[in-house]
């Protein structure tokens, strides 16, 4: 199972347009990029391939890693546009995609993430949403995948496992530390896990709400409501006995001189489990 990382970055990316802080223009200098969130999945023996969330930089992603082949079958996490918005590309490159979410009713948006699909992009008419139940294994384009609850208020949102000939790819999907147990159990022991880590712990300080979830070092392994931090990602590697753990939606709002280090993801990467 090849796994290529479209896009690694937050909302805005890294670099963030119209922005000369340290980190961004550090990127510029590097040549280096963390475009808005997506993962592409492929069995190479087979060709089979597999998009995990539709950033709105498709595009630009797909012409910039060409050998990254368009998907069979896309998978959405959650509604918020940075993962979602992509699938406006689906016109005119597709004949048929398939895209699976989750089947549960939002009490904020009284409709489930397949349903938001469907009526969002009801004009494409070679998009065909397929809804699915959390928590229980499915096949998209020859891959079993599940999708596991995670902690993202006040949307609900989902990580996704990805499993194919031995090979396991576990996703944390936007969320706190506080993922609910059974998504754990779902996750556990993956080769690769890709674990939102949006700023490091030290300034969850800026956020109104502070930092949560503190390890036993009072170290805060939650970001404010919505996302983890750095120390959260890698602890939840830990906790899940990830064989490697890379920290994806990364903010700019990293310290330059922590923004690079190996443990963060950048666009571009290629792993082959």
């Amino acid at each position: 199972m090849r796994v290529t990382l479209l896009g690694t970055g937050d909302t805005t990316g890294t670099p963030t347009p119209d922005c000369d802080c340290d980190t961004c223009r550090a990127a510029r200098e590097r040549d280096v990029e963390r475009t808005r969130f997506s993962v592409h999945v492929e069995d190479e023996a087979s060709g089979d391939t597999l998009l995990l969330d539709f950033s709105p930089d498709f595009r630009y992603q797909f012409l910039r890693e060409d050998d990254a082949g368009l998907p069979d079958a896309g998978v959405v996490s959650h509604i918020h546009f940075d993962h979602l918005d992509g699938l406006g590309n689906a016109y005119r490159l597709f004949d048929d995609l398939p895209v699976y979410a989750a089947d549960e009713a939002d009490p904020v948006t009284g409709e489930s993430v397949a349903e938001t699909v469907a009526s969002k992009y009801d004009y494409l008419d070679n998009v065909h949403p397929r809804a699915v139940t959390p928590l229980e294994p499915f096949e998209a384009a020859g891959f079993e995948v599940t999708l596991v609850p995670v902690d993202h208020p006040p949307l609900l949102c989902y990580g996704v496992v990805v499993e194919r000939d031995g090979a396991t790819l576990a996703l944390s999907g936007d969320t706190t530390f506080d993922i609910p147990e059974a998504s754990r159990a779902a996750m556990r022991d993956p080769d690769l896990l890709l674990a939102d880590g949006i700023v490091p712990a030290h300034l969850a300080d800026y956020h109104p709400k502070g930092g949560r979830h503190p390890d036993a070092d009072g170290v805060p392994r939650t970001f404010g409501t919505k996302h983890m931090t750095k120390e959260g990602a890698l602890a939840l590697g830990d906790d899940l006995d990830a064989d490697q753990t890379r920290v994806v939606h990364a903010a700019h709002y990293y310290p330059v001189e922590e923004a690079f280090a190996d443990d963060i993801a950048v666009d571009g990467e290629v792993f082959e489990l």
